[in-house]
């Protein structure tokens, strides 16, 4: 009789078989969250490269991740150190020869690049370098009252061109109500930019009026001094051969920012009597002035004022020979425009 055994035994005929499991699915966080499975433990992380032991060449050390550019904005508020320029790490120069000019420093070209911003930054120089401007300021249009005589007198000016060359165009004169027109002048200037506060003029210069009216060659300076002066200085040559000279000056002390007071003074110079204008050699005469104005607008301002004129040394000996008073004092109220 056959063992119960081995009858089991061949029954199942792979049960003495090596058996092969079908591979686990992978542990998910979710079911070993549930405690279906157990995640493996990660391996962990490498340590770092040292210097020493990459000089070893047991590691490498990474590359570091590029900076970011370092703009002129970032570096003055500390943010970040721009690179010193190649200029600094050149030899110096050998004898006389100038330096080579530094690198430039631009936070677009950083962004954008070098190429691309060239015709942009090209395109800008144009549009904003080369306009033209254009002013016209009647600095002074008054009425004068004193010495029983009312009178009127004027200065302006014109200007048209661009920020170096451009055309001045000057006038003034005076007369009285009621009576002869006593002078009046116009300058033709060609003005250059010969810095950043003052401009080299030169010119014609007509006379009109009753007397004589002599044409001038001109030759002067105009520009804003320091502490805010507004000064011209002018050499006049007659057609005549007469020498004469011009300084004027002029200082805007502002009250409020609309109440302003203006003192100016104007000096005038002969190398030679003019006896038929009344001109004496040296110091000819003088004109003192103190205005307050209130600008209503930037462009429109009305003024009142005193103003002393008078002739000086041999022009008011000239004056006095002919019977007339060498020096005025005047009110004045006027209107100042410009547009």
């Amino acid at each position: 009789m056959i063992p119960t055994a081995f009858l089991l035994l061949a029954a199942q005929p792979d049960a003495m078989a090596h058996t092969v499991s079908a591979p686990a699915p992978g542990c998910t966080a979710e079911h070993a969250a549930m405690g279906h499975c157990t995640m493996p433990k990660a391996e962990p992380p490498p340590p770092p490269c040292s210097p020493e032991h990459a000089a070893m060449g047991h590691c490498t050390v990474p590359a570091p991740p590029p900076s970011p550019a370092c703009p002129p904005e970032h570096a003055a508020m500390g943010h970040c150190t721009q690179d010193e320029p190649a200029s600094a790490s050149l030899p110096p120069p050998v004898g006389n020869a100038p330096p080579p000019p530094a690198p430039r420093v631009d936070a677009a070209d950083a962004i954008f690049g070098a190429d691309a911003m060239a015709p942009v930054r090209a395109r800008l120089y144009a549009e904003h370098g080369g306009g033209s401007i254009s002013r016209i300021m009647l600095d002074q249009a008054e009425v004068r009252v004193g010495s029983g005589e009312t009178t009127y007198s004027w200065d302006g000016e014109a200007r048209f061109g661009g920020d170096i060359d451009k055309l001045v165009i000057k006038s003034e004169g005076e007369g009285a109500f009621g009576g002869a027109f006593d002078r009046g002048e116009g300058q033709l200037l060609w003005s250059r930019a010969i810095g950043p506060y003052f401009d080299l003029q030169t010119g014609l210069r007509q006379d009109v009026g009753p007397g004589p009216s002599p044409t001038y060659a001109v030759l002067g300076v105009e520009g804003l001094a320091p502490y805010w002066f507004d000064v011209e200085a002018a050499l006049f040559l007659s057609d005549k051969g007469d020498v004469t000279a011009r300084i004027e000056g002029s200082y805007d002390q502002r009250i409020t920012q609309r109440l302003i007071l203006q003192p100016s003074a104007e000096l005038n110079v002969a190398l030679q009597d003019v006896r038929e204008q009344g001109i004496g050699a040296g110091l000819s005469s003088a004109e003192l002035g103190l205005r307050l104005r209130y600008e209503i607008a930037r462009e429109f301002a009305p003024y009142l004022g005193y103003v002393w004129e008078g002739k000086i040394g041999r022009s008011a000996q000239l004056a006095r020979a002919v019977g007339n008073d060498p020096s005025r004092s005047s009110v004045v109220a006027g209107i100042r425009i410009w547009f």
